[in-house]
């Protein structure tokens, strides 16, 4: 499911289903994206709810809001969630901490959650050291993971390594 913008161009907006409401009801999440080709579209901003891509991520979308990647991006996206919602100065400091590695730090206005996009080439290991300095100064509740990293059975998807030969 598309929400095209009116203005002409190939960018707009795309609605991934996030999951469903206690109610049944499917839940969506609404990103910028850019048309590109014949039904795909290239994602403009990471997902704070939706799990499996990132900004770069080039999508095939069915009319339900379910995607299929037809081409992975060159970022990681890292999704935090807060208890009570992130302070704005945390929110500063996890900006500047992320700065060095050209990585992007996102909230809507309430900042329930924080979504992240930083180049695979930064590393993991230099991704998890600026989240776990960052934690402790977190107050309350603090989750956070990789949304693009590990499928649905927790095993990595490993699109990041070269391909051998």
């Amino acid at each position: 499911m598309s929400i095209e913008n009116p203005a002409r161009s190939d960018y707009c907006h795309v609605a991934l289903r996030a999951g469903f409401a206690g109610s049944g009801a499917p839940v969506f999440e609404t990103l910028p994206a850019r048309s590109v080709g014949l039904g795909g579209y290239e994602l403009m901003g990471s997902p704070g709810m939706v799990e499996g891509c990132a900004a770069g991520d080039v999508l095939k979308i069915d009319s339900d809001g379910l995607f299929q990647i037809e081409r992975r991006g060159p970022n990681l996206c890292i999704q935090a969630f807060g208890r009570p919602p992130f302070a704005a100065e945390s929110v500063d400091s996890l900006s500047r901490a992320f700065a060095p590695l050209a990585g992007l730090v996102e909230a809507p206005a309430d900042r329930r959650f924080l979504v992240v996009t930083v180049p695979v080439d930064a590393g993991f290991p230099a991704v998890e050291a600026v989240m776990e300095t960052w934690a402790p100064s977190v107050s309350g509740l603090l989750e956070w993971g990789f949304g693009n990293v590990f499928g649905p059975d927790g095993e990595p998807l490993n699109w990041w390594q070269e391909p051998e030969g």
